[in-house]
């Protein structure tokens, strides 16, 4: 078996001591386990609308219309985007 080294953030560190400790298990031996599980995103496979759905009309003060009429909206968009940021 051949050796990876990865960074990982504290708090997930964190979850896999605990996780190695609760089981007596080592960490890597863990972290094997979780490698070889389905990822929870890949079974939510679905269209766009589906995936997004909660975030549609979610951003306030645009027009209804922007998809159908963006060369219309968004010049002017990016040009009070760049003046906001000054």
């Amino acid at each position: 078996m051949k050796t990876l080294t990865v960074r990982l953030p504290d708090s997930l560190v964190t979850e896999i001591e605990c996780e190695s400790r609760a089981r007596s298990v080592s960490k890597s031996d863990v972290v094997r386990e979780r490698l070889h599980q389905p990822s929870r995103s890949a079974g939510k496979r679905g269209t766009m609308r589906e995936l997004l759905g909660d975030l549609i009309g979610s951003v306030e003060g645009l027009p209804s219309d922007l998809a159908r009429n963006k060369k219309k909206y968004l010049p002017g968009l990016i040009r009070a985007k760049k003046l906001h940021r000054r």
